[in-house]
This record gives C-alpha cells, sequence and structure tokens, in this order.
C-alpha cells in the first residue's frame, strides 16, 4: 500500500515549484508546463522508470508485468493560468505512488501504465482535452489547424517548440490501440460542491456529461433610448435575456437527484454597447450539459425553441452557430462496482455523483473500461488560486484510489 502523506508532500512540492502569488502555471506547451513534466520525469526515474512522449505530446511510463494486458491510469499536469494546486496533477501524482507500490516489490501479473495526457485544459488556445482525443482519435485536425492563442502564436508553432508535429499527431492513436488497454483509471478533485456539501470526502463518478455548446445572435434595430417607445423597439438584448432565463428553467425542468444538468449563459456581446441606445445586436453562448443523450438532445430542442419565441415576442431575429459537441460517456459497470468497494472500504460509504466538467476518462471511455474517482472540493472552487482540499479528504482518497488500482489489477488479470 502506498503513502497518501507522499502524495500530498509530492503536489506542495509541485505546487512550489510552478507557482506564483497569483496561483499555479503550469499552461500547456510553457516553459513552466515543461518545467513540471521535467518534475515529473525526475520523480518517474527515482522509480528506475523511464518517461516516452508518443506523437501528440502525451507522456507515458510503463512498469512491465508477467502480462502484456494493461490497467492505464492517468490525468493531466497542465492547468489554467493562476490555476490550484490540485486540479489534474492530482490524478498524476497519485499514479506515480500507485507505481511506487509495484515497482519496489514481486512484478504485478499485469502491465500498469501512467499518462500525463498534453493540454486537458485547452486554455491557451481553446481546445480542450488535446493529447487524449488525438490518442482516442477523435480529434479533427481541421479544427485546430489555424488556432491561435492571446499573442497571436500559432498552435503548430507552440507544439513544434514542443517536439510536437500537428499533422503526425494521429500516430497517437495508433500507438494507444497497442497498449493492449484493459481498464483506464483517473482520480481528480470535484471541482464542484456536492461532495462537500454532502459531508463527503470521496466519490463515485459515474460518468462525464455530454455537451451541447452554440452561440446565439439576435438581431433587431439600435435606437435611441430616449425617443423609441418599449413597445416599438426591437431590443436584442431582450430577446437574449429572456432566452437565457428560459433555458435555465429547462436545465432545472430536466434535473433529476444524483444526475442533474445545467445550462450556463457565460458570454453575452451586444452592439451598440451605448448606454443611450436599445442593443440592435446581441450574442450569447449557451453551454448545456447532461449525463443522459435523450435529455441533453431534448434540452437544445427546447432552447431552439424558446430563442425563436423570445425573438418573435421581440420582433427580432435569432440564428444559431454550432461550437463543439461531445456525447455522454458513462462508466464501465464493472470498475464502477471495484470502485464503490475502494471508497466504501476506505470511507464506509460510496456517494455516486456525475462529472460536469470533461476529462481525459471521456476519450478513454471510447476504447477501454473507464472510471473516475473524486475527491471533495473546498467550497467548490477550482480553476483559481483558491482551490483546495482538506488534507484528510486527500488522504482518503489517495488510499482508496490506490485500493481501486489493486482490484482493478486483479480484475484484470483474472480476466
Amino acid at each position: 500500500m502506498g503513502d497518501a502523506r507522499r502524495v500530498i508532500s509530492d503536489l506542495r512540492e509541485l505546487a512550489a515549484r510552478t507557482s506564483t502569488a497569483a496561483g499555479a502555471q503550469r499552461v500547456a506547451w510553457g516553459p513552466t508546463w515543461r518545467e513540471a513534466r521535467a518534475w515529473f520525469r525526475a520523480k518517474v526515474g527515482e522509480l528506475g522508470l523511464d518517461v516516452t512522449t508518443d506523437a501528440a505530446g502525451n507522456n507515458w511510463v510503463t512498469l512491465p508485468g508477467a502480462s502484456t494486458k494493461s490497467v492505464l491510469m492517468g490525468s493531466h499536469i497542465d492547468c489554467v493560468p493562476n490555476g490550484g494546486w490540485l486540479d489534474g496533477c492530482f490524478g498524476v501524482v497519485a499514479g506515480i505512488e500507485a507505481l511506487r507500490s509495484y515497482a519496489g516489490g514481486q512484478r504485478p501479473p499485469v502491465t500498469l501504465r501512467l499518462v500525463d495526457w498534453a493540454d486537458e485544459e485547452g486554455a491557451r488556445f481553446g481546445r480542450s482535452l488535446f493529447g487524449s482525443s488525438a490518442a482516442a482519435g477523435t480529434l479533427a485536425l481541421d479544427d485546430v489547424r489555424g488556432l491561435k492563442d492571446r499573442s497571436g502564436t500559432a498552435l503548430v508553432d507552440a507544439l513544434r517548440e514542443n517536439g510536437v508535429e500537428l499533422e503526425g499527431v494521429g500516430r497517437a492513436h495508433a500507438e494507444l490501440r497497442a497498449l493492449d488497454g484493459r481498464a483506464y483509471l483517473e482520480v481528480h478533485i470535484e471541482q464542484g460542491p456536492v461532495l462537500e456539501a454532502a459531508g463527503k470526502s470521496t466519490g463515485v463518478v459515474i460518468g462525464t456529461f455530454g455537451v451541447e455548446r452554440h452561440m446565439m445572435r439576435f438581431t433587431g434595430q439600435a435606437a435611441h433610448s430616449g425617443s423609441t417607445p418599449i413597445a416599438m423597439r426591437r431590443d436584442a438584448f431582450l430577446a437574449a435575456a429572456e432566452t437565457a432565463l428560459a433555458c435555465r428553467a429547462i436545465g432545472l425542468r430536466h434535473s433529476k437527484p444524483g444526475a442533474g444538468v445545467v445550462c450556463t449563459v457565460g458570454v453575452v456581446n451586444v452592439e451598440p454597447k451605448i448606454v443611450t441606445a436599445v442593443p440592435g445586436v446581441c450574442e450569447i453562448s449557451l453551454d448545456q450539459r447532461a449525463l443522459d443523450a435523450a435529455v441533453l438532445a431534448a434540452m437544445n430542442r427546447e432552447a431552439r425553441e424558446a430563442s425563436e419565441r423570445a425573438a418573435r415576442a421581440n420582433d427580432v431575429t435569432v440564428e444559431w452557430q454550432h461550437l463543439w459537441r461531445i456525447d455522454p460517456r458513462p462508466f464501465d459497470p464493472a470498475l464502477l462496482a471495484l470502485c464503490a468497494e475502494a471508497v466504501t472500504e476506505e470511507t464506509g460509504e460510496a456517494p455516486h455523483l456525475p462529472s460536469g466538467p470533461l476529462h481525459d476518462a471521456a476519450e478513454m471511455a471510447l476504447h477501454m473500461p473507464t472510471v473516475m474517482m473524486f475527491s471533495s472540493s473546498s467550497r467548490g472552487l477550482s480553476h483559481c488560486k483558491e482551490e483546495d482540499t482538506p488534507e484528510p479528504h486527500l488522504e482518503r482518497t489517495i488510499r482508496a484510489f490506490l485500493k481501486l488500482v489493486d482490484k482493478t489489477v486483479a480484475h484484470v488479470a483474472a480476466g
């Protein structure tokens, strides 16, 4: 059995090396991220193991077993700018501890592999799950070839600076398929308030939400706010606001205990953006998420209908622009059972919850049995320097995760 306190110590060490007073700075493809990966290589090197990098920039560590059948563990060491000390790297460092548990003893019955996925966050170029989607074969090069960051640096150039050629990242898919992966395990902080509100340290993740992401553009007529009667206005903002409220109601209507849905308007742009003018144009974003594909489709259909009603009521037009979608990814029943066993043995019970945020596990669920485990998040905060989890909660979750690794190794070996 590994040492949970050592995992926390390693996490603190990584944070000290890669953070400023504003928070963690391990943004993918940048110098601090490379420093974090060098730290990762050094930690793995202490176990006598090497790190190899695939065509998409993902870092892999392999501990050979008696069988080529492989149990994969993974997460990501990159973070958002001014992020927290746990997001992503928690799973990588816990995976190192799992390798420690096996590296110094008898040869494991199956092969163990740990992966640090490249650019899970998409913080710099806007494409999340870059490395894992390349490995999964779902990354469309035409969708990312023209991406640039805020400074104008092209993704292709940032990749090349890190030894990755965009046109060749598809080879990572063949490399993944050659690994004989039989299970994928990931531990992460919840990044939300559910476990803490329930007074629980650790949860079993039943799957990741599917996502529908769109922009809506409402077009009316700009006019003087003093001389145009309210009843005669073609106010694009009011139509957008009514739609946003309707989408919230749609989300509440479809929500169920234990598998609630979410619906968010996160971007609002108005024109001409003058205090004395009726908005003639308003754009809003819509991000809808659900674990049930039929529910997600219904929410999306109802949102479109609501936008059209609001447009008619305010004498404006509405156009939808599709941004991105991903299907719900429920996790493997057998691994869910093993995860629940491990959590129950460590904490006495095993609350089940879906993941609203996406994770690399969503891509791996396409290719092999997959499960995730969550540790609670203080105040539900993440993607900020205030991100935290009580250390006793982290310790219990680490011990539960190490038990899950052992149970999965035995499960795959017996299969």
